[in-house]
C-alpha cells in the first residue's frame, strides 16, 4: 500500500516591518508540523571587521559608531574598552562616570523608540505608530518627549545624537562644565515622570503567555547594574544549575559563530546551545542590582521581585525568572526609569575631571571590551602591533547571538497557533512578525561578516 504524500506548505513574509534593518521569514510546514523555520537577514554584510584591519588603535570608536545609528554608543564604548585592554589604560573616576551617563542616555532613547514607535502598536492594535498617535496621542507625545531627553545626554556628552564624535580613547575630547549639566538634569527630571507613567502604561497590556527555551547571557557587575562594562555571565535554562561566569577575554570560547545559508548574519551559540541576551537575560541576572525605585517599578509592572543571581551558599537555586519575550517591554520600561535615574545621580556627583582623556600609547597586544547595548550583550576583540595598528578585530553583535532564539521562539509559536486551529496565512504571518518585534533585532549590526566560496567550475 502507497503512503500518502507528506502535505508541505511554505508560509513566507518578504519583509517584516517595524524593526531596524530589512529581514524577511520562511517557515516551512509538513502535515502540520512546523519543521523549519528561518528569519533571513538579506541586508549586505558590512565588512566592519576587515576594514578595521591595518587601521590605527585610535580609529575604532569613531569607525565602529558607524554600524549603527541607533545605538552607536555601545560600539563606541566597546571599542575603547577593549583597545584600553590592549594597550594597559584604564579609565576611571569621573571620565568613567561620564562614559556612564552617556551610555544611560542611548539606554533612555533607544528603549523608548522601541517601546512607542516600534512595538506598542502591537500590544494596541495598530499598523504604526502614526495610526496608534490618533487614538494615543497623550502616549505618543510622551514617548517622543522621552526619546528627545536620552538624545539631549547624547548631544551633551557626545557632541550629537547619532555617531557622536565627543568619544575618544581615554574618556572625551571634551568634558562638561557643572553648569551644563545642570539644565540636563531639568529634562531629566521631567523624563523621570514619563518613565514612571510609561511603566504604568505598559504594565496594563495584554501579554500572550510564551516562553523562551534558551540560556540567558549578559554582563554582570558585583555592585551596580551593569551597562558599560561587566563579565560574562549565564542563567542556564535549567534553573536547578547556579550561574555561572567566564573571563571577558574567554569570550570568543564560549560563544561561537558559525554562517548559515539563509541569512547573512552570523548565528552565535553559548557553548553549543541557544542563548539569549538583552532585557530578559539582564533583569534574570542583575535585577536585583537596579535601584530601589527601578524595583518598585519593576513590581508595579508585573515582574515582581527580581531573583538574586547567586545564592547565599553558592549552591544551585532555582531562579522565578521571566521568558516571555512579550513581557521584555516591560523591562525595557522598567530600564528607562533606572537610566533616568543614574543620570540623574551621575549629574549630581560630577566634578569636572582635571583632563577630559587619559593618554592611551600603543603597544603589542589582544584586547577585549564588553558592554550591554540596549538589545543585549556586544563583544569586541582587537589584536594590536606593537605601533598600534590593528592586525585583527571581531565583533559579536546581540541580534547575531539572538538569532538562534528568535527562530526556535518562531517555531514553537506557529505550531502551538497550528495545534489552536490557527492557519491562514496572514494570521499566521502577523503571530511571527510581533514575535519578531518581541527581542528588537538591529538587522544592520548583526550583517557584518560573510565568508565567500567561489567555485568557477574547474578541477
Amino acid at each position: 500500500m502507497t503512503e500518502p504524500a507528506a502535505r508541505s506548505r511554505v508560509l513566507r513574509i518578504p519583509a517584516i516591518t517595524r524593526i531596524e534593518g530589512e529581514a524577511s521569514l520562511r517557515l516551512r510546514i509538513i502535515d502540520g508540523t512546523v519543521v523549519e523555520a528561518g528569519l533571513k537577514i538579506y541586508e549586505p554584510p558590512r565588512f566592519f571587521e576587515a576594514f578595521l584591519r591595518g587601521r590605527a588603535h585610535t580609529e575604532p570608536p569613531d569607525i565602529t559608531s558607524r554600524v549603527c545609528g541607533i545605538c552607536p554608543v555601545a560600539y563606541q564604548l566597546s571599542a575603547c574598552r577593549a583597545v584600553e585592554d590592549a594597550c594597559g589604560a584604564v579609565v576611571d573616576g569621573q571620565l568613567a562616570a561620564l562614559r556612564r551617563l552617556l551610555y544611560c542616555g542611548e539606554w533612555i532613547e533607544s528603549q523608548t523608540l522601541h517601546m512607542y514607535l516600534l512595538h506598542a502598536p502591537d500590544f494596541l492594535g495598530h499598523p504604526d505608530l502614526i495610526a496608534m498617535a490618533r487614538t494615543h496621542p497623550q502616549h505618543v507625545e510622551r514617548g517622543l518627549r522621552l526619546k528627545q531627553t536620552g538624545n539631549a545626554v547624547l548631544e551633551a556628552l557626545g557632541g550629537r545624537a547619532i555617531h557622536p564624535v565627543n568619544v575618544r580613547l581615554g574618556g572625551f575630547h571634551r568634558t562638561p562644565a557643572r553648569s551644563e549639566l545642570r539644565s540636563l538634569a531639568e529634562r531629566l527630571r521631567v523624563a523621570l515622570d514619563d518613565a514612571w507613567e510609561t511603566v504604568r502604561w505598559v504594565a496594563a497590556f495584554d501579554f500572550p503567555h510564551d516562553e523562551c527555551d534558551a540560556d540567558l547571557l549578559a554582563l554582570a557587575e558585583p555592585d551596580i547594574y551593569a551597562i558599560e562594562s561587566g563579565v560574562p555571565t549565564v542563567l542556564p535554562a535549567d534553573r536547578t544549575l547556579p550561574p555561572r561566569s567566564f573571563p571577558l577575554r574567554h569570550f570568543s570560547e564560549h560563544v561561537t559563530e558559525q554562517q548559515v545559508p539563509h541569512s547573512s548574519a552570523l548565528h552565535a551559540r553559548l557553548d553549543g546551545r541557544r542563548h539569549l541576551t538583552g532585557p530578559l537575560a539582564r533583569y534574570a541576572i542583575s535585577g536585583h542590582l537596579l535601584s530601589p525605585s527601578a524595583r518598585q517599578a519593576a513590581r508595579e509592572a508585573g515582574l515582581g521581585d527580581p531573583p538574586l543571581a547567586v545564592s547565599d551558599t553558592g549552591t544551585a537555586v532555582r531562579h522565578d525568572v521571566c521568558t516571555n519575550p512579550y513581557r521584555s517591554i516591560l523591562v525595557r520600561a522598567v530600564e528607562v526609569v533606572y537610566a533616568v535615574e543614574e543620570a540623574l545621580r551621575i549629574i549630581g556627583a560630577y566634578e569636572p575631571p582635571a583632563r577630559p582623556y587619559v593618554e592611551v600609547p600603543p603597544r603589542a597586544g589582544v584586547g577585549h571590551g564588553a558592554t550591554e547595548a540596549p538589545r543585549g550583550l556586544l563583544y569586541h576583540r582587537y589584536c594590536l602591533s606593537d605601533d598600534g595598528l590593528i592586525t585583527d578585530a571581531l565583533l559579536v553583535p546581540p541580534t547575531a547571538q539572538n538569532q538562534g532564539a528568535i527562530e526556535e521562539d518562531l517555531r514553537v509559536l506557529v505550531q502551538n497557533a497550528l495545534d489552536r486551529g490557527v492557519s491562514s496565512d496572514a494570521d499566521l504571518a502577523r503571530l511571527c512578525e510581533r514575535a519578531v518585534r518581541n527581542h528588537d533585532p538591529c538587522i544592520s549590526c548583526s550583517a557584518h561578516f560573510l565568508d565567500v566560496d567561489i567555485d568557477t567550475g574547474v578541477e
